[in-house]
């Protein structure tokens, strides 16, 4: 997904920059426009990933009604977040068909974070009343539904969670759910990438630091356990922390207290802890990679997240949400017929939910408010599919004849999303490779790898020779890319 956007309006350039190091801190990307002119130029432009726009009072004041007009006008208009001493001007007032939202000066981190969060409920359309949850995972699929029924379980305790699964499948989301259900709900939720952060940062990351505490050290700064006071801190990569900020990790989870760096002084913490990893540890407590004792401070409650392979029935569910979560304006979002969900059913998704997010998302920019089909989608995913049904749906299991195999096919089930699938034809290939496993292993067995190896030179071979040595025409003939066979003949050093 795109990382969210602020709009700030402020002419002056120190009050500016003091904002968009805030926004920065709390993972968003700052825009910043000096008048309503730029304003509506970055709106346009960055529409989609737009969260809110924030201004001081005295901006909005001198903006006054040329500002409304401006975001009125916009298609989706953006909650203004305006931070004053005194509350919202009076302009506020008599705008009320646009979502305002007051932040008291001086600006605290943890109360950005909230406000911007309630922006984030009125920019997605999602109310903010209590049983509303804007982070369920999506999916009905057996394996989804044993997910959902431990989150449910798990979350109304200060229970720490450990999510495993590989990379894409949603920890994050799950984490954000089960802070949703919890008692917790009302305050922070804090994210923190163990593996995105320099080992020397993490812990003035975690734990905050004093002024001078170290080279660059300006001012006092408050760690990610303080923002998350009362709330959840989400240790996202876990399996990526450093030793030595292990072993810091598991007093803060014995003893729920901490101190600054820089600071003698001892601060007490009330904060969950979901940890979330796609790492083996049980393997990298083996290398000595991870403290087993921190493993088994954070596996108190172990979920597992399928990957996208296991649950393909979710898939139109999935598709669904994720064409609704792009933004697009109205009339403008994709839809996929039955031919392009067919053949991405087939596929096995290694980059998971977050490979089909960006998927969407070239389909939308390439094929705007059309419906798309499955010559429409990339290569990779049409050959992939094509592979994923010859290699699981026909079982060669005792050696069969072609016209076995043929009946095989018309009985295995269907693949997913696929009701009226007509089955693959027959390829003279294939009565080949029946014939030689007709005829047998020689007796002590071969070498199976140089085997196929020697199968495939020779096919190579006999290729460029019917197509008068040239590499394009012996591809087509073996139907596989140039770029392919160029990458054969280089392994097995021929010529054309």
């Amino acid at each position: 997904m795109v990382e969210a956007k602020v709009i700030v309006i402020e002419p002056a350039e120190l009050e500016a920059n003091a904002l968009q190091a805030l926004l920065r801190f709390l993972d968003l990307e700052p825009v910043h426009v000096r008048n309503v002119a730029e304003l509506r130029q970055s709106a346009h432009a960055n529409a989609p990933e737009c969260l809110a726009v924030i201004a001081r009072r005295e901006t909005v004041t001198a903006l006054g009604a040329e500002l409304v007009t401006q975001l009125r006008a916009m298609r989706q208009p953006l909650p203004v977040i305006c931070i004053s001493a005194d509350g919202l001007p009076k302009i506020a007032e008599s705008s009320g068909d646009l979502a305002w939202f007051h932040l008291e000066t001086p600006v605290k981190q943890r109360r950005l974070s909230a406000v911007l969060d309630q922006a984030q409920n009125v920019r997605s359309g999602h109310p903010t009343q209590p049983g509303t949850h804007r982070f369920r995972p999506s999916g009905a699929s057996k394996a989804m539904r044993a997910v959902h029924r431990l989150i449910e379980q798990v979350a109304p305790f200060d229970t720490n969670v450990l999510i495993l699964g590989e990379s894409g499948t949603g920890k994050e989301m799950v984490a954000r759910h089960i802070h949703e259900l919890s008692g917790r709900a009302a305050h922070p939720f804090v994210p923190v990438n163990c593996g995105a952060i320099p080992a020397d940062l993490l812990e003035s990351e975690l734990f905050g630091h004093e002024k001078g505490a170290f080279t660059g050290a300006l001012s006092t700064r408050l760690g990610r356990f303080e923002f998350a006071e009362g709330g959840t801190l989400f240790l996202d990569e876990i399996g990526d922390m450093s030793l030595q900020m292990q072993v810091k990790l598991l007093r803060v989870l014995q003893e729920r207290t901490f101190e600054r760096v820089g600071s003698n002084k001892t601060i007490h913490c009330n904060v969950r802890i979901i940890a979330a990893t796609h790492r083996d540890l049980d393997a990298a407590i083996i290398a000595g990679r991870f403290r087993e004792d921190l493993y088994y401070r954070l596996n108190v409650f172990p979920l597992q997240m399928p990957a996208l392979r296991e649950r393909l029935d979710d898939l139109p569910v999935l598709i669904e949400h994720l064409v609704q979560r792009q933004s697009h304006p109205a009339g403008r979002a994709i839809q996929l017929d039955q031919g392009a969900m067919n053949c991405l059913a087939r596929n096995r998704w290694p980059g998971n939910v977050r490979e089909l997010a960006n998927l969407l998302e070239r389909l939308a920019i390439l094929f705007p408010a059309q419906t798309i089909t499955a010559a429409d989608l990339p290569d990779r995913y049409r050959h992939a599919a094509a592979i994923g049904w010859l290699g699981s749906e026909v079982r060669i299991d005792a050696r069969p004849k072609p016209e076995e195999a043929a009946q095989a096919l018309e009985q295995a089930p269907k693949p997913v999303l696929e009701p009226e699938a007509e089955p693959v034809p027959e390829r003279e290939s294939d009565a080949v490779v029946y014939e030689m496993m007709d005829a047998g292993l020689p007796q002590g067995g071969i070498d199976l790898k140089d085997h196929m190896s020697a199968i495939e030179i020779g096919l190579i071979r006999k290729a460029l020779e019917e197509a008068d040595g040239t590499v394009a025409g012996a591809a087509r003939l073996l139907r596989i890319r140039r770029t392919t066979l160029v990458e054969k003949l280089r392994k097995y050093r021929l010529t054309a």
